[in-house]
């Protein structure tokens, strides 16, 4: 590489430079030292073939590239600051989510049991009637007793599981909380470094030059980003009670309360999209405000089983709402309890309300159960295909009859092979259902 002099060399300089070899001014900046140079310094074999500017210059690029790097150094503080603050109120609210978990499989558990118990009463009758044999209700509870052990073992495992990730999460935020902070004052530092850098004089600004820009270019690699925190909802509750399916109800829908693009099939289990709005009359119970249509039955107690076919949908809506909500163009967000499941090309994501939150499901759920515990005020969700619990909400407090909801969901684009079928309920011809 050639020596490069530039107009810059005749500016007057304001800094006595001297060089300590040839005690001549020193006017000079050999960039691939580092150092002032003379006159004669420059044309030394030495710096033959170097980088070589004019102080004033080489002063004034380094600010230039100085000032580049601050702007995005503090883009990063900016980052870093946000991030901090994440990750400190997700450790305030971590415990708080954990705590949430335990409470809906315990809940689950418990609603285990209670079918469990019911079951088994129910099988003993059937088979004794009410005939007062203690040996046959001796083993009959011993069974309940061994099944109910297996429950809590199994309640048991899933909730250390639940504590081990809560742990980690924890640790994780703390770590990070470390590690971000570290980075904050570093950032902090060398931006103060190098804003002070920039107000000095040429000569001072170069001393050093280097240094700080390799500081502040390493700083720059360094990767922010927040914890990989694993979402508890990955610790499902596995298998469902076979009670389930003997408090399956036969689920229509209501013709005067489904949404104008709505068609229903004549045996009124399926919904699709129509083409255009169904000219149909109005109705005060007709819903207008999202394709949404309500089951024909209402519960204001005991409890319930419904299972919907949800493959044919690319997004849609489950769960239940109060009757009294049901009103034309109005439905309350209150009033509902929902699992949404949406597809965005080949991903998943799913919601629960109230309140609203994602819920860490990797892949589309062709059948979905809904159980409402009406006494209990509880309201699960199952993934009926891996006969496992997607979600569930416990001491509700329920305000007169509840319906079944189903809704596609206006999306944006085609819709015409959107649809909904509510499965036909099986009941197993062993199992005594109880009205």
């Amino acid at each position: 590489m050639s020596k490069r002099l530039s107009s810059h060399l005749q500016h007057n300089i304001t800094e006595d430079v001297y060089c300590e070899t040839h005690l001549e001014p020193s006017q000079l900046f050999c960039d691939n030292d580092q150092v002032t140079l003379c006159h004669k310094c420059f044309q030394s074999q030495e710096h033959k073939y170097h980088m070589v500017f004019g102080i004033q210059e080489a002063a004034e690029n380094y600010r230039k590239l100085f000032q580049e790097i601050l702007s995005t150094l503090k883009m990063k503080l900016d980052v870093a600051k946000v991030i901090l603050t994440e990750e400190q109120e997700k450790m305030l609210v971590i415990q708080e989510e954990e705590q949430k978990f335990k409470t809906m499989i315990e809940s689950e558990y418990r609603m285990q049991f209670r079918l469990l118990s019911e079951e088994n009463e129910l099988n003993f009758l059937g088979l004794h009637g009410y005939k007062c044999d203690l040996n046959v209700r001796e083993a009959s509870q011993n069974q309940l007793k061994r099944f109910a052990t297996e429950l809590e073992e199994k309640s048991q495992e899933t909730l250390q599981r639940l504590h081990y990730l809560g742990r980690e999460n924890m640790n994780k935020l703390k770590a990070s909380e470390v590690k971000v902070s570290e980075q904050l004052c570093s950032l902090q530092s060398i931006i103060a470094e190098l804003e002070n850098k920039c107000s000095e004089s040429a000569v001072a600004l170069l001393q050093n030059a280097r240094h700080y820009l390799e500081r502040s270019e390493s700083l720059l690699l360094q990767c922010l980003k927040p914890a990989c925190l694993t979402d508890l909802s990955s610790c499902q509750v596995r298998g469902m009670s076979q009670m389930l399916k003997s408090l399956q109800r036969h689920i229509s829908l209501d013709p005067e309360a489904a949404h104008p693009c709505l068609v229903l099939s004549e045996n009124l289990r399926s919904v699709r999209f129509g083409n255009i709005q169904q000219g149909v009359p109005c109705h005060p119970g007709r819903l207008d405000f999202s394709a949404t249509v309500m089951g024909l039955e209402s519960f204001t107690s005991g409890r319930h089983y419904w299972e919907v076919d949800v493959e044919k949908a690319a997004k849609w809506q489950l769960g239940v709402s109060e009757e009294s909500a049901c009103r034309k163009g109005s439905m309350p967000e209150a009033s509902k309890v929902l699992l949404t499941g949406s597809m965005m090309g080949t991903d998943y994501t799913f919601w629960v309300f109230p309140p609203l939150k994602k819920i860490c499901l990797r892949k589309q759920m062709p059948k979905v159960g809904v159980f409402l515990d009406y006494e209990y005020g509880q309201i699960s969700f199952y993934n009926v295909t891996e006969q496992s619990l997607v979600y569930n909400f416990s001491s509700l407090t329920f305000q007169g009859a509840l319906r079944p909801i189903f809704s596609l969901c206006i999306p944006n684009g085609d819709m015409n092979s959107d649809s909904l079928t509510i499965s036909l309920p099986h009941v197993p011809s062993n199992v005594i259902v109880s009205s």
